[in-house]
């Protein structure tokens, strides 16, 4: 696998940092999670919905695969074994609010003085020397000051809701991602690591060139039932069906309106489907509301499978998940003892990912992992008599 012999040791908690530190771990990598020495550790073991065994389906789909290191930071000798770790480590991963890794001794610059060859990366809300970077955030905070909640409002009331997605999170966690293996590419050549300052909010940030264009081009905020991506065009949009349901069109490209409109009988309307979105495409808009809510679901599913157009329709993630499509993907994958996990989304011909769908026990490795840093058995159960590991 890519990524076989690299050491992590992950300090992060709940999203960014754990689902990206499981990609590596599906491809191979060693990643330890280091987890506090609080009775709990990686708060997701508690968090939400658990199978029969007692585990949670967040904490199996951020965890598999990995060892658990209970450590407290905070006591001298637990630093000092992290220390020895971080020495033989490729990468360090943290996400700490910014100062925290510095109060606890084991910030980039005091480790890679021990290990130059250290890659350290630190996901933060905001990053770590901004005038807010120290501000409390989570994924919505983040989505909300990135100007991204704002597009996320309603047709018809025009109000603001809440994103579905953690989007904050998870462009956080494939830039941390890239940035890693960016830094690892390098190293090849410098034999040097590097420190790594991924902020959710610039991640997230990155990804709004298809928006963008009211602000650098107008020098105004968007208006989403306005703009191509959020209602404004005809092509581009969800239309309700006899029964309740919602049909999907997603391609605003001319060729596909051309198609659709034929099969429709209405090529008339085709002039309608050039315009720029907005109220111009409102007349389009309002045939596909009338016809398509004249027939239910089923009806168009049959009608549309014939047509050149992109399409699809709403269903819910339960639906989407058992989708014989899914299975082909290898998107969603059952362990031998019948827990259901999502699949790895990187794929490689000539080095799949084999990912381990065990997860660990709170701190189950932390003596074997102890050992590998060069602790004596006597050094190893005074830290386990003290509580550190």
């Amino acid at each position: 696998m890519k990524l076989q012999g690299l050491k992590v040791l992950d300090l992060s908690a709940f999203l960014p940092g754990p689902h990206m530190t499981m990609m590596m771990a599906d491809h191979g990598a060693d990643v330890i999670m280091v987890e506090p020495a609080n009775g709990v550790g990686e708060p997701t073991r508690e968090i939400g919905e658990k199978t029969a065994d007692g585990v949670s389906v967040w904490f199996r789909n951020i965890a598999r695969g990995k060892r658990s290191l209970k450590l407290n930071l905070k006591d001298d000798a637990g630093r000092e074994l992290f220390h020895r770790l971080a020495d033989q480590a490729d990468v360090v991963v943290e996400a700490f609010r910014p100062g925290v890794v510095k109060r606890l001794g084991v910030d980039y610059e005091t480790l890679s003085a021990r290990n130059e060859r250290l890659i350290y990366c630190s996901i933060s809300a905001f990053g770590q020397d901004a005038s807010i970077a120290k501000k409390p955030a989570h994924d919505l905070t983040v989505q909300g000051l990135a100007g991204l909640v704002d597009l996320n409002r309603g047709l018809e009331d025009g109000k603001p809701t809440l994103p579905n997605v953690p989007f904050a999170d998870a462009s956080a966690s494939l830039m941390a991602l890239s940035a890693i293996m960016m830094a690892l590419y390098r190293r090849e050549t410098t034999g040097r690591g590097d420190y790594i300052d991924l902020a959710m909010f610039d991640a997230a940030m990155a990804w709004t060139p298809n928006v963008l264009g009211p602000v650098f081009a107008q020098n105004r905020p968007p208006e989403p039932k306005e703009m191509r991506s959020f209602g404004g065009s005809a092509m581009y949009n969800l239309y309700e069906t006899a029964d309740g349901e919602y049909l999907i069109l997603g391609g605003s490209e001319v060729k596909f309106a051309a198609n659709l409109l034929e099969a429709l009988g209405r090529r008339d309307l085709l002039p309608i489907a050039k315009l720029p979105p907005g109220p111009d495409q409102e007349p389009l808009r309002s045939f596909f509301r009338e016809t398509f809510i004249a027939k239910d679901l089923a009806s168009w599913k049959k009608f549309l499978s014939e047509v050149d157009c992109c399409w699809s329709w709403v269903r819910s993630l339960d639906e989407a998940i058992n989708d014989p499509y899914t299975n082909e993907r290898r998107m969603v994958f059952t362990d031998s003892e019948g827990h259901r996990h999502l699949g790895p989304p990187i794929r490689f011909r000539e080095e799949p990912p084999t990912p381990v769908p065990s997860v660990p026990g709170y701190g189950e490795h932390s003596i074997e992992i102890a050992r590998e840093a060069g602790l004596s058995e006597p050094e190893i159960d005074a830290l386990i008599a003290r509580g550190v590991i």
